[in-house]
């Protein structure tokens, strides 16, 4: 089960995968919203992953933590796997998003590349009890861009300080089912209307580029498309200002009843 590690109950706004773990700051430090943190299958304190799970168990998981919250609607917001997540929530439950706001996120097949690296390191991480050292430095790799090795000196430690907690076996099912196993969703993108969406790249994100995580924004009716520059993966711990200025923007846009 995912794990709610904070909750405050006056207006609900959901900070998923690559937020909850990742914040920096304070995204939404400025805004006068309340906080639900959830920590994604197999990550922080969620139970351990064990079985290859998709996107609409995903979006159902989040349903029933907003049931047992009594939260009729929410602004989810997401990086990553996060964000993919937060782009297909209202297509599949329209009526329980408010809004949506996915960072660094790709609604496409897996490249050949990933495809074949991905299944390399999460093959090897099944093989351990614990979270091998080869593992920070292909999260070092993957998480901090140009700008950070160049002039941030703080992030980059901290991209490879986190991994030693995770549970290898649990991220290797994460790879398999989130990167290795993802569908194509642009079609289901189609199908949202009525849902404000905020899409954010980061300018040097290696794992989903610009160009990716711009037509997942341009399959859905309305959306806004934002690029932080100087940015790469992990948007909300690198660059958390930039993050939450374009998210307090686009939630102060939003009418009232939203």
């Amino acid at each position: 089960m995912p794990r709610i590690c904070q909750v405050n109950l006056f207006q609900a706004v959901l900070l998923d995968h690559g937020i909850a773990e990742f914040r920096h700051g304070g995204v939404l430090a400025t805004m006068t919203v309340a906080e639900a943190v959830i920590d994604s299958p197999g990550h922080g304190g969620s139970d351990a992953l064990r079985k290859l799970i998709d996107l609409k168990d995903c979006a159902d998981a989040l349903v029933e933590i907003l049931d047992a919250l009594d939260i009729d609607k929410c602004v989810l917001v997401g990086n990553s796997w996060g964000g993919m997540l937060a782009g297909v929530f209202p297509a599949y439950h329209p009526r329980r998003t408010a809004a949506a706001i996915g960072i660094n996120c790709t609604a496409s097949l897996p490249t050949t590349f990933e495809s074949i690296w991905a299944s390399a390191l999460a093959t090897f991480l099944s093989l351990h009890a614990k979270m091998p050292p080869l593992a920070a430095k292909a999260a070092r790799a993957a998480f901090a861009g140009p700008t950070a090795e160049a002039t941030n000196p703080e992030f980059v430690e901290f991209t490879t300080s986190f991994v030693p907690r995770d549970d290898p076996k649990s991220v290797a099912w994460a790879l398999g089912s989130i990167l290795i196993g993802r569908k194509d969703e642009h079609r289901r993108l189609n199908t949202i209307t009525n849902v404000p969406v905020l899409i954010i790249a980061g300018e040097e994100d290696s794992q989903f580029p610009v160009h990716a995580v711009r037509k997942m924004a341009d399959a859905i009716e309305g959306s806004t498309f934002r690029v932080l520059q100087h940015t790469a993966h992990l948007a909300a711990r690198e660059n958390p200002e930039a993050v939450n200025t374009e998210i307090d923007t686009f939630l102060a846009s939003l009418p009232a009843a939203a």
